[in-house]
């Protein structure tokens, strides 16, 4: 309690005294990951005062009383995770999460089940609510721009991975594909060959093909959701293709040290690691003793929250911990089941603090599924990592850490226990991956503010601004057409064409003429 006064005097200090707002934050997305980010999100801005309506489907345990929380629960029914993130299904790729009409129908599912539950629109209809600002995660769905509309009030989009093309599309333009990956599609990273510059541009000309495919269906959605809300307050709903560009800013879950140097808008704001706790919080003493008694490092594996290491194919389970059991390092796993004949050095933990555990001194090697809260974290306390990747932007990110010199990225298949020793022993054996991740350690850590204090400074001054008009991009005013100067190429081309007209008929006349003259000369 004492921590959260401090925080709160200090953010007052740093920001001026600010009246207290009522925010509306809504991340739907069924998955612990996505959940600990809403979390996070919603602390820092209750801690700096404000009242906050949460839509999620994991509740937040310790309730304040400026916190209020619609719970979304039934969205598991939309997203059932154990079946789509099943790790013996994605490796027979029974399930692929690179499919475009996989991801966005899931994700739509979602978003439908979520604005028109019964207690969303309950809100949605109650004339008495007002909202300063409406924070929606974005996820390949822009049907949460409705809630802005109903409040009349600003509306501020929250990305979970790295910028890329259809996000920054809503508040600017496309990065251009001759130097992005594609944060799912992509297995390359910058600089191109020629041919994955051809790959590039037509991963974006399939999204942009299936997100145009799909507007019929989001609008009708849209509009039965929001479109009866407005009204009762007397006003006409915008079409979704007009308001999902009214977003005043994007906050990211990103930092340069963890991705590429692209261009981004003035009003993309970077985030990137406020989620981890600014104190390190203590660990469980039994789990203390034995990193303190690891002499040789600790090696921390765990597939993430919402991936079970427990439903790997059982030759992988027994090949990798037959392959701990030959390490002199201590192992901590992750690991949703008990293990029978464990090797000595190695423990499982159904639950497992993983910050904590990174932080500790004797934390040596991170072996990640790469999920950008868990390479951010690994970076954040300078610890290398090998990245196992199995869906959606896991991969981009552990080919980013590979190409940085702090990562080791092995696949998941029935030959990963031999290939992870073998990347296991490189880490240990080459200084430059514990010395680069401390260089980007610094990078990552080296910032003005902390990625906490951006949220809320950024938050105030959309509210205070009425929208930030002024950070909007007038990219979004310009037509494709005008952007690539089709128009220019059109006037040039129709000219060189009537020059090429006039020039024959003139070389045509001359011709007449000095025929004519032949004739009678």
């Amino acid at each position: 309690m004492l921590i959260k006064i401090i925080n709160f005097v200090i953010i007052q200090w740093m920001f001026g005294y600010c009246q207290p707002y009522k925010l509306l934050v809504v991340f739907p997305i069924p998955g612990k990951s996505h959940s600990i980010l809403g979390h996070a999100f919603v602390k820092h801005l209750l801690n700096a005062g404000h009242e906050v309506t949460y839509i999620t489907p994991i509740p937040i345990k310790d309730v304040e009383p400026r916190l209020r929380q619609i719970n979304v629960e039934s969205n598991y029914n939309r997203f059932p995770s154990d079946d789509v993130l099943d790790i013996q299904k994605l490796i027979d790729k029974e399930v692929d999460l690179k499919d475009m009409p996989t991801v966005f129908t899931l994700m739509y599912d979602v978003a439908n089940a979520t604005i028109l539950h019964e207690d969303v629109q309950k809100l949605l209809h109650s004339a008495s609510e007002e909202f300063d600002a409406v924070i929606a995660e974005w996820m390949y769905s822009e049907l949460y721009s409705g809630f802005a509309a109903v409040f009349n009030c600003p509306l501020i989009w929250f990305l979970s991975v790295s910028p890329h093309n259809m996000a920054l599309s809503l508040i600017d333009k496309e990065p251009n594909p001759a130097y992005t990956a594609d944060h799912i599609m992509s297995n390359s990273i910058p600089p191109f060959t020629f041919w994955e510059r051809v790959g590039e541009l037509w991963i974006l000309f399939r999204w942009k093909f299936y997100r145009w495919s799909v507007n019929d269906r989001d609008s009708k959605s849209f509009d039965e959701a929001f479109k009866s809300a407005v009204m009762e307050r007397s006003r006409i709903l915008l079409p979704l293709d007009e308001l999902k560009y009214n977003g005043s800013l994007m906050f990211g879950n990103s930092h340069v040290s963890l991705g590429d140097a692209v261009v981004i808008p003035r009003n993309f704001i970077e985030i990137g690691g406020y989620h981890i706790n600014s104190t390190v919080k203590p660990l469980p003493n039994d789990l203390k003793i034995i990193m303190d008694r690891a002499t040789q490092g600790v090696i921390f594996f765990s597939m993430g929250s919402m991936l079970k290491s427990s439903k790997m194919p059982e030759q992988i389970k027994s090949g990798i911990l037959q392959m701990f059991g030959q390490l002199k390092q201590t192992v901590i796993w992750k690991f949703e089941e008990e293990l029978p004949n464990l090797p000595k050095n190695v423990y499982i933990l159904s639950w497992a603090p993983q910050q904590s555990i990174l932080a500790h001194p004797n934390c040596v090697l991170f072996i990640t599924h790469g999920g950008l809260l868990s390479t951010t974290e690994a970076l954040h306390f300078g610890v290398p990592i090998i990245g196992i990747p199995m869906f959606a932007d896991q991969f981009t990110n552990v080919n980013r850490a590979v190409a940085k010199g702090f990562a080791k990225r092995v696949d998941l298949n029935y030959g990963t226990p031999e290939n992870l020793k073998m990347a296991i022993d490189e880490i240990f054996s080459t200084p430059k991956y514990r010395e680069r991740v401390k260089e980007l350690s610094f990078i990552y850590n080296d910032r003005a503010l902390s990625p906490g204090s951006e949220i809320i400074r950024w938050v105030h001054h959309v509210i205070k601004t009425k929208g930030s008009p002024h950070l909007r991009s007038p990219a979004l005013l310009v037509p494709l057409y005008q952007k690539l100067y089709l128009d220019l190429i059109f006037l040039i081309i129709i000219s060189v064409l009537i020059l090429i007209v006039v020039i024959k008929i003139f070389v045509n006349k001359r011709h007449i003429v000095v025929d004519i003259s032949k004739k009678f000369s």
